[in-house]
C-alpha cells in the first residue's frame, strides 16, 4: 500500500511536493539537512515567476557564447576547463537535445503556465505573503541581432500558449520609467509575477507542518535502500543515526538527487549549475524612487529583476559550470553591481548582499518528474533556473501519478 511517503529535500520542489502529496491524502515526512526550509537554491534567486523565460538553453548560439567566454572570469556564462566524467557527459547529453529545442522550449512554457494557477491558489489558501507583484516581466534588447532572435523565440512562446508582445523603446520607458540606456526594442509578458521565494516556501512548509507533514529538518540523508516493495531512509542528526522505512519515495533533493538516485538504481545526470544573486538594500528614498518596479530580464546580460516590497531590489542570473563549488566569487558579483549602476543610475549600492546557489539542471533542461526503476520511487528535480516557476505544476503532477499508483 502506496502511502507513507518520505520527500527528500527542503527547498521549493520539495515543499510544494509535500503540499500536493498531504492534499491527496498521504501521510508524508519531508527529510531536509539544514535547520530550516529553503536555505539553499531557494534562498535568493531571481524572484520571478517567469513563463517568458522558458526557453531551453539547448542552441548553438549558448555553445558558442560558452566556447567565447571561457577564459573570461565575468561573463555570463562560465565554463570551467577543468574537465570531469560527469561534466563531459553533461555536456554530450546537452548537445544530443539540441535538435529537441523547439518542442522542449513548448513544452517548458506550457508547464509554467499552468502553475501559475496552483501556486497563486496555494498561497491564498495557506495566506502566504511573499512580495509578490503582479506587474509583468519585461525583456529588453539592446541591438537588433538579439531583438530578432527573441522574436523567433516568441514564436515558440506563443505555441505554447503565451501572451507575451514586442515593445518599442519609447513603450519600454512607460511600463519602466526608471531603466537608463539606450535598447533597440523588448518584449513584455503581463501575465508573469515575481516575489520572495525564500518568503514564499518558508511560508508554505509552515503550512504542511499545520495540515500534518513531518519535518525532519537538520536530518542529512545518508542512505536510500529499497526495501521489499518500499524504502529505508538512513540520515544524520545532532542526536545520532537513525533508519526509517517508507512506503515510497519522492527524490526532491536538487543537485544531491544525482547521488542519492544511483543508490536506488537511477541515472538521474543532474549538474549543479551556480548561479548569483545581489539583494541591494534600499535604504534612503532616493534608491526607492530610482529601483523598478516591474520586472526585467536583460538577455545579453543573462540576469533578472524583482522589486522585493519597498527597500529590497533583487538582481540575479549568470551560469558557472565549476562542479559543487558554493564560494561567492567578487569578480562575479561586480558585473551584478555595475549593472545596476548602468541601468538604475539612482540607487545607492552601499548595502548589498551577494549569494550563490546551485541550480541543479538536466542536460535537456526538463525536469525529471515520475516513477524511477525500482517500485515506489518516484523523483521530482532537475528544474535548472525555473525552480520556482514549475514546482507547483511539477509537485500536482507527481502527487497525481502517485496517487494513481496507489489505486
Amino acid at each position: 500500500m502506496l502511502n507513507k511517503i518520505a520527500i527528500i529535500g527542503g527547498g521549493i520542489t520539495g515543499v510544494t511536493t509535500a503540499y500536493a502529496l498531504n492534499k491527496k491524502g498521504f501521510e508524508v515526512t519531508l527529510y531536509e539537512t539544514h535547520r530550516y526550509a529553503a536555505m539553499e537554491t531557494s534562498f535568493a534567486n531571481g524572484g520571478q515567476l517567469s513563463a517568458s523565460n522558458a526557453e531551453v538553453w539547448n542552441h548553438w548560439s549558448t555553445v558558442l557564447k560558452g566556447l567565447k567566454w571561457m577564459f573570461t572570469r565575468s561573463a555570463p556564462l562560465l565554463i570551467s576547463p577543468k574537465p570531469s566524467w560527469h561534466k563531459l557527459s553533461w555536456f554530450a547529453e546537452f548537445l544530443a537535445a539540441i535538435p529537441h529545442y523547439k518542442q522542449n522550449t513548448i513544452k517548458t512554457t506550457q508547464l509554467a503556465i499552468a502553475a501559475r494557477e496552483y501556486l497563486f491558489q496555494w498561497a491564498a489558501q495557506e495566506n502566504i505573503s511573499f512580495n509578490h507583484q503582479t506587474k509583468g516581466i519585461l525583456h529588453i534588447y539592446r541591438d537588433k541581432h538579439g531583438f530578432d532572435h527573441a522574436h523567433s523565440v516568441n514564436r515558440l512562446l506563443q505555441q505554447g500558449g503565451l501572451d507575451r508582445c514586442a515593445v518599442t523603446p519609447q513603450e519600454m520607458r512607460s511600463i519602466e520609467p526608471t531603466l537608463a540606456g539606450k535598447y533597440y526594442g523588448g518584449f513584455f509578458t503581463a501575465g508573469d509575477s515575481t516575489g520572495d521565494i525564500h518568503k514564499f516556501t518558508t511560508g508554505l512548509a509552515a503550512a504542511i507542518e499545520r495540515l500534518g507533514v513531518v519535518c525532519n529538518y537538520g536530518h542529512e540523508v545518508t542512505s536510500l535502500m529499497h526495501v521489499g516493495s518500499g524504502v529505508s531512509v538512513s540520515s544524520k542528526t545532532e542526536a545520532g543515526d537513525r533508519t526509517d522505512g517508507f512506503d515510497g519515495v519522492v527524490l526532491c533533493g536538487g543537485t544531491a538527487s544525482r547521488a542519492l538516485g544511483a543508490q536506488l538504481g537511477d541515472r538521474v545526470n543532474i549538474y549543479p549549475v551556480k548561479g548569483y544573486s545581489v539583494t541591494v538594500n534600499l535604504n534612503d528614498t532616493e534608491s526607492q524612487m530610482g529601483a523598478p518596479q516591474v520586472s526585467l530580464l536583460d538577455d545579453e546580460t543573462k540576469l533578472v529583476t524583482s522589486r522585493l516590497g519597498d527597500d529590497r531590489f533583487r538582481v540575479a542570473g549568470t551560469a558557472e559550470f565549476n562542479g559543487t563549488n558554493r564560494d561567492i566569487r567578487a569578480d562575479r558579483i561586480a558585473p551584478l553591481i555595475e549593472w545596476v549602476h548602468q541601468c538604475f543610475p539612482r540607487i545607492n549600492t552601499r548595502h548589498v548582499i551577494p549569494w550563490a546557489g546551485l541550480r541543479p539542471m538536466l542536460p535537456n533542461m526538463l525536469p525529471k518528474v515520475g516513477p524511477g526503476k525500482k517500485p515506489n520511487v518516484f523523483y521530482n528535480t532537475g528544474h535548472g533556473h525555473l525552480g520556482w516557476t514549475l514546482s507547483a505544476i511539477t509537485a500536482e503532477a507527481i502527487a497525481t501519478c502517485m496517487l494513481q499508483a496507489k489505486a
